[in-house]
This record gives structure tokens, sequence and C-alpha cells, in this order.
């Protein structure tokens, strides 16, 4: 079994609720709100509902909350109420950060880009969505665009500058840090993975090549907000998908980035664009698809196409803790697990098996006030059933919620 010494002792699960710092931030706990965007930024604003969900979590006690889906560029988002960071949200954007560190929590935002992965129809450029290579992409299709091309070198010049200006943008505004996002078949993903990058230049074949670009852009946001500055890497350890990144890869990858100084390590599993139930667990979010469509084709469609498109996987809790383990094991830098954690048990588990620290998604989702009764409680159970209707409702008009409290409600 992995440990991790703090001051020559061993951490367990009684510590995750103590302070600890995160390259040079001081943090009042181990506990982290995972980056899942809420659909509450319409045409891409952050309003009063992001405000509202986002503070009650902060009130719950998280050491550090996550803001997500920030992206670099307006064409960077795959849907039009995702936020993208630009001049025209700083005042708003300002004021939800500095409402939330005033409960003591501290405010990281998820910057990422999505690739060709996009079904955005509000382009701002007159070229579609691009990847690392010319193909077939069918969240694309669905909005009448089939065929993404490549990037070329200009393209890739572009991207990596709407990063480091990004990195400005967050330092300036009030985040404490940033995560990067190299996973789950977005953007820096698309390149990661010799599933959708089929390159035959500086940026193509090796893995040396194909995280040449990643590698740029982490490059460029460290130059940007500097060395004390935290900077996290969200990462697929597999895109559990054939021909994609696998295991023996996915290591490969955390330690690229290791060696290229990152501040910590997420390592999550599967992908959005291929097989998104392998990062989830649990429940097919099919269910839930056919009920937010609106259209008689489409709930048809979804009906018979949903098995295929989402596969089942049993949940088990912390079901990536084995795999993220050999992480652990193979990198310098801090490992903050993510995956199936909803008890105070699944709490202990995770800091008795030597990690750093952990992000919670839907069990926070469940219960805001999580961190406080699980470091109360020894016996706590967020309530999460992993039913994972949360999921489509990034669709919805007024964003996530748990349907569960919803019954409770009534």
């Amino acid at each position: 079994m992995l440990h991790k010494f703090i001051n020559g002792h061993i951490l367990n699960g009684q510590d995750a609720f103590k302070p600890a710092t995160l390259g040079s931030l001081k943090l009042k706990n181990r506990i982290l709100k995972a980056a899942t965007f809420e659909g509450m930024t319409p045409d891409g604003v952050p309003g009063e509902r992001l405000q509202n969900f986002q503070k009650g979590i902060a009130d719950g006690g998280v050491g550090m909350t996550t803001l997500s889906y920030c992206t670099t560029e307006a064409d960077g988002r795959i849907m039009d109420n995702m936020m993208w960071l630009h001049p025209g949200i700083e005042d708003r954007l300002r004021a939800l950060i500095q409402d939330l560190k005033q409960t003591g929590t501290k405010v990281s935002g998820q910057v990422t880009h999505c690739g060709h992965f996009s079904q955005l129809q509000n382009l701002e450029k007159n070229s579609p969505p691009k990847g690392p290579s010319k193909m077939f992409v069918g969240i694309g299709a669905t909005v009448g665009r089939f065929i993404a091309p490549a990037m070329t070198q200009n393209d890739i010049d572009v991207l990596i500058e709407t990063y480091r200006q990004a990195a400005a943008f967050m330092k300036n505004f009030g985040f404490d840090a940033i995560e990067i996002h190299f996973g789950h078949g977005y953007g820096l993903s698309q390149f990661i993975s010799p599933k959708t990058n089929k390159r035959r230049d500086e940026y193509g074949g090796s893995h040396e090549n194909r995280m040449r670009l990643p590698l740029q852009v982490l490059a460029a946001m460290r130059g940007e907000v500097g060395a004390d500055f935290p900077i996290l890497g969200k990462i697929s350890m597999t895109d559990a998908v054939k021909g994609g990144v696998d295991y023996d890869l996915g290591l490969r990858v955390a330690q690229s980035l290791d060696q290229a100084g990152i501040d910590a390590l997420i390592p999550s599993a599967g992908t959005s664009s291929y097989n998104s139930m392998y990062m989830f667990r649990g429940d097919s979010v099919a269910r839930g698809m056919v009920a937010m469509q609106d259209r008689a084709v489409m709930k048809a469609l979804l009906k018979v196409a949903g098995p295929l498109m989402w596969k089942k996987y049993p949940y088990e809790p912390t079901y990536l803790l084995e795999s993220a383990k050999r992480i652990k094991k193979n990198v310098n830098c801090p490992v903050i697990y993510i995956g199936g954690v909803s008890t105070r048990a699944d709490i202990d588990r995770v800091f008795e098996s030597g990690f750093d620290f952990v992000q919670l998604g839907r069990a926070l989702i469940k219960d805001p006030d999580f961190v406080k009764r699980a470091a109360e409680n020894p016996d706590y159970d967020s309530g999460c059933t992993h039913c994972n209707f949360c999921v489509p409702l990034i669709q919805h008009p007024d964003g996530i919620r748990c349907v569960l409290n919803d019954e409770v409600a009534a």
C-alpha cells in the first residue's frame, strides 16, 4: 500500500479535513470540488444560478472549488451556453470569485478547448472547429458539420496564444489556481490520443510528438502566471476506446507532465467523445438524455441507440483507485484522486492509499455540505445513488441539480 507522509505522519482519512498546501497555495482542507460543467452560464455568462450553486458548495466547506467550463476562446466551446474567458464577463466573474473566497474556499478554473468536439452553432470564425487530423466527428454531425478539418501550424500557434492569454486573464481576475484539461477527448486530449491524432509532422506519431502541443500550452501558461501559481492537470489514464490512450500510455502522459513541472495531476479516465460512461459508472445517462429531448424523432432515436452510445459500467466505490495508485507511484508531483467518492469511508480509503488530495463531483451536487458532515460523522453517506441524471441536465435551462433532492423537497 502507498502511504503519504507529512512531517513523519502517515495521512489518514481525518487528515483530509485539516489544512494543507498545494504548491504555494494554502487550503483549509484536502477536499476539492471537481470541475463539472453545470449549465449555468447562459450565453456564456456566469450568472446568479452559478453563484448560488457554487456558494452552497463553498459554504459546505471544500478547500477549493473549480469553475468550469472555462474555454480559451469563443469557438472553443462545445455548446453556446458555455463560458469563454474574455473581458465582457470580467465584472460578473470577478464578483463570483470574490464571493466564494469570502468563505475561506480557494477558487480554481478549469481551462480547456473543445478542439473538433463541438456542436456550437454560433461560431465566430469562418472555419469549422478543427482537431489534429481531418476526420468524421459525430457530435458535429448533429449540427450539420460531419468532417472536422486538421489544424494548420498557424492554428496551433493561435491556440497556444489563447491559452497564454487565458492564464493572464485568470490570474488577473482572482483565480487561485488553474486546472488544464488534458483529457476526456477535448482539444489537447485529441493531440495526445493516437485515436484522433494521425498527423505526420512534429505534432504526431511518437508520444513525444503527440505531447508537444500540450507541453507547449503548459509552458505558455506557466510563463504567464509564474512558478508560484499552481497549475493542475487533469488527464485520462485511458480513453477506454480501441486505438486510444491505454493505461500504459496514460502513465507516460502523467510522467511527461510531471517532468514539465505540473503542480498536481488529476488522473481520470474515459472520454466524453467516445466512452463517457467509463468515467461516470453507474446508471446510463441515456434515460436522462431521452428525457431532455423535445423532438419525438430524437427521443425515439436515443431510446434505440442509447445502449450503444453509453455503455454500462457498474458503479463501485473509488473505482479508479488501483489505476490511479500506479500514477501516484510513478510521479513526483502531488496526485489528486477522483472517481467514485461519495462517503466518508471512501475518503478514508483514498488517503490511506497515499493520495494528496481528493476531488468530488456528484456527491457535492447531492449534498453541498458533504465536507462538514463527513468530518463529523465517520459513517456519513452523501446519498448519491449514481443515477447520473444530473449529467444530461447540463442542457436544461436551469442547469444541473440532483433529482433525488427534488424528491426530498417534495
